[in-house]
C-alpha cells in the first residue's frame, strides 16, 4: 500500500527524523488559515498523487509566497500525467505546501526490505532528485548499497557503513544517524516495505532536510497496522482493485486483452508469461486463492469483464487445497449468472480435474476446455482472432 508524500513525512517527523516545514491541504480554502504557520517568502507547492514524476508534469512548482492562491487554484483538479500514471494521467484533490530552502546537495537514501537475501538493506548515492536507475547504470559507484541483518537497532558500525559515501560535518551526522533510526524503525514497527527520501537535501545553512518522502507497507500485514491502513487514499487506486480487495481476491489491472483467472501468483505469472509468448498481452492478474467459492469466482468475472479491453478469458487453476470439480462448478454457475459474451478456455489440474474437466465439458456453455497451459493459451489467442 502507498501513502502520500506528506503522509510519510509525519511518519518521519514522529520517529524524529528533519522533514521539510510544511501542510498539506484537501481544498483551496484552507490555505488562507495554514499559511500563516510558514514564515517563508518562497514556497513550494507539489500534487499529492501516487505517482512519480510529478515535477515534470507540472504538478511542483516554486512560487512567491503572493502568488500561492492563485498557483494553488490553478493545481487543484488538474490530471498530472507522468510516466507512471499511465496516459489517463491522475487528477489532484490534495496539495502539500513547504518551505523552500537554499540547496547545496542533492543526495539520495533509500531503505527496503530485500526478498533475496532476506536482509534489510540501506542504499545511499551522491546523486539524488534524479532517476536512480540511471544512476545505477551510468555512474555505478557513486551508490553504495549495505544489507543488515534484522535486529532491534542499528549499531554505530552499521551507520558508518551506510554513511561513509556522504562527507557530512559532526553536527550534520547526528542528524544523519538520527534519520538512520527513523527509516529502520518506521521499516520494523509499521511493516513497510520501502522508504525513499529522495531527494535527502543538504542546505546551504549546512542542514539535512528530507525534502521528499515516499513510503510503500507490506499489505499483508495491514490488519496489525490500523494506523497505517486508515491513510489508504482509494481516490488513487483503481476501482476495479478497490473492488477486488473486498472480495478478498488479489487483482491488478493490465493493459491487454486476455483476462486472467488463476490461483497462486506464481501460477498467475507463468500463465501471464505464455500468454505474451504467444503474442498476446494479459489483461490483468488475478489471484483468487487457494480456497475460492462460488461468489468469489462470481465476483472475478465481473472484475474481469469490467475492463472494456477484454476480448477472451482464460482460467488456470491447480486444484490443490481446492478440488476442480468443486471450481468447475462454481465456474458454470457464475459464467451462467454473468452471461459471460466472451471466449472462455479453462484449463484445470490437480485434485478430481476429470471431474472438473467432465462438469465443463457437460455444461452446454461455450467453454473450452485445455488439456494443459501451452494448450489453453494456443486456444484463449486463437479464439480472440
Amino acid at each position: 500500500m502507498n501513502i502520500h508524500e506528506h503522509q510519510a513525512k509525519d511518519l518521519l517527523k514522529e520517529f524524529g527524523a528533519p522533514v521539510s516545514n510544511g501542510f498539506v491541504i484537501l481544498n483551496p480554502e484552507e490555505i488562507k488559515e495554514k499559511i500563516k504557520f510558514i514564515n517563508s517568502k518562497k514556497l513550494v507547492i507539489k500534487a499529492q498523487i501516487h505517482a512519480g514524476g510529478r515535477g515534470k508534469a507540472g504538478g511542483v512548482k516554486l512560487v512567491d509566497r503572493s502568488e500561492i492562491q492563485s498557483e494553488v487554484d490553478k493545481m487543484f483538479g488538474k490530471i498530472l500525467v507522468t510516466h507512471q500514471t499511465g496516459p489517463e494521467g491522475k487528477q489532484v484533490k490534495r496539495i502539500y505546501i513547504q518551505e523552500a530552502y537554499d540547496i547545496e546537495k542533492e543526495l539520495y537514501l533509500s531503505c527496503l526490505i530485500d526478498r533475496e537475501s532476506s536482509k534489510i538493506v540501506f542504499i545511499s548515492s551522491t546523486e539524488g532528485g534524479v532517476d536512480i536507475e540511471s544512476v545505477a547504470k551510468k555512474t555505478p559507484e557513486k551508490i553504495l548499497t549495505t544489507k543488515i541483518d534484522l535486529k532491534k537497532s542499528l549499531d554505530k558500525f552499521d551507520k558508518e557503513k551506510i554513511l561513509k559515501i556522504f562527507s557530512f560535518s559532526k553536527n550534520q551526522r547526528q542528524d544523519a544517524e538520527n534519520l538512520l533510526d527513523a527509516l529502520y524503525n518506521i521499516l520494523i514497527q509499521k511493516d513497510a516495505s520501502l522508504i525513499e527520501i529522495n531527494p535527502l537535501v543538504l542546505t546551504k545553512q549546512k542542514k539535512i532536510i528530507c525534502l521528499d518522502a515516499k513510503m510503500n507497507f507490506d499489505e499483508n500485514a495491514l490488519f496489525r497496522r490500523p494506523d497505517i491502513f486508515k491513510l489508504r487514499d482509494l481516490n488513487e487506486e483503481e476501482p476495479a482493485e478497490i473492488e477486488a480487495s473486498k472480495n478478498g481476491l488479489a487483482y491488478i489491472k493490465l493493459n491487454g486483452s486476455i483476462g486472467c483467472m488463476v490461483n497462486g501468483a506464481g501460477l498467475a505469472m507463468a500463465t501471464m508469461d505464455i500468454i505474451k509468448l504467444y503474442g498476446q498481452e494479459p489483461a490483468n492478474f488475478l489471484d483468487v486463492g487457494g480456497g475460492a467459492t462460488k461468489e468469489q469466482v462470481a465476483a472475478a468475472f465481473k472484475l474481469i469483464l469490467s475492463d472494456k479491453k477484454v476480448k477472451g478469458i482464460l482460467i488456470n487453476i491447480f486444484g490443490g487445497i481446492m478440488r476442480c470439480d468443486v471450481l468447475a462448478n462454481g465456474v458454470v454457475e457464475a459464467a451462467r449468472e454473468i452471461n459471460i459474451n466472451v471466449p472462455l478456455v479453462v484449463r484445470l489440474a490437480g485434485t478430481n480435474f476429470e471431474k472438473g474437466k467432465d462438469i465443463l465439458d457437460q455444461s452446454g456453455l461455450k467453454i473450452l476446455s485445455a488439456s494443459d497451459l501451452n494448450d489453453a493459451a494456443k486456444k484463449i489467442v486463437e479464439a480472440i482472432k
